[in-house]
């Protein structure tokens, strides 16, 4: 189904491409940052056949279309020559409204986690089968299947710092790669080995809560190493960090 002149519509009714700020999709709305909400013409979107209604939450300005929103998606960022969950740099907020601090908040997890979470909930119902599957006996934990099962489930939460790398980075308008690449260091075999080394240095801040063993140094300087698969706050903040000596420039879109 074409819906071309459908998304036209959206984007004329939300002020144009240029007021377009970033545009993703959940499973059923169109979730658009606007850098100037009050040029939207919300009234003139909502009589739009192929509109089911327009919502202001959370920062953001959704177009709710349906369960063919997928589709709608990928025809209007076609149409409106944008790319795909397009992350553009915070240079023009001053210029336009304040959003509140909750908002941001809501905006950051949003755009962060909305292009993982089919995927997070289909594995998460996967091991969920293989713990019923073990508890009821139908699977031996030493066979073949459920080792083979259990890590089709258990491989996208061991590498969650490498997906959130990536849609992070698509966030904070870095290159999509580097966003990777920070996510799979931390998941690297040898980085995960540290964690575990019984070579103790010496110990950080012993005999107190946050006491450290201390199992190598990164030029002189003691490195605290844990085990960061499954992890979700490191790599953002990596991520986020790298974003911001990272202006010099233009971010990677898909």
């Amino acid at each position: 189904m074409d819906y071309t002149n459908l998304s036209q519509a959206i984007i004329s009714g939300v002020g144009g491409r240029d007021n377009i700020r970033s545009v993703v999709h959940c499973a059923t709305r169109l979730r658009f940052k606007l850098w100037d909400v009050q040029k939207a013409q919300t009234n003139v979107l909502e009589k739009t056949d192929g509109v089911i209604t327009v919502v202001q939450s959370g920062g953001q300005y959704q177009v709710v279309i349906g369960n063919h929103v997928a589709d709608v998606y990928d025809n209007l960022v076609k149409v409106g020559g944008l790319a795909s969950e397009e992350a553009v740099p915070d240079d023009k907020s001053a210029e336009h409204e304040h959003v509140r601090f909750i908002d941001r908040a809501i905006d950051l997890v949003s755009g962060i986690f909305s292009p993982i979470l089919g995927v997070l909930c289909a594995t998460g119902m996967i091991k969920g089968f293989v713990a019923m599957a073990v508890t009821f006996k139908w699977l031996s934990e030493t066979s073949g299947t459920y080792q083979i099962i259990n890590a089709i489930g258990d491989q996208f939460f061991y590498f969650l710092p490498v997906m959130l790398g990536y849609t992070a980075a698509k966030k904070f308008g870095l290159n999509h790669f580097i966003g990777l690449a920070i996510g799979a260091t931390l998941c690297y075999p040898g980085i995960v080995a540290l964690s575990s080394s019984k070579n103790t240095l010496f110990t950080l801040f012993s005999d107190t809560v946050l006491e450290s063993p201390i199992h190598t140094s990164f030029l002189g300087i003691p490195v605290i190493t844990m085990n960061y698969t499954s992890s979700v706050i490191p790599v953002i903040l990596a991520v986020w960090v790298r974003s911001k000596t990272s202006k010099s420039g233009p971010p990677c879109h898909s």
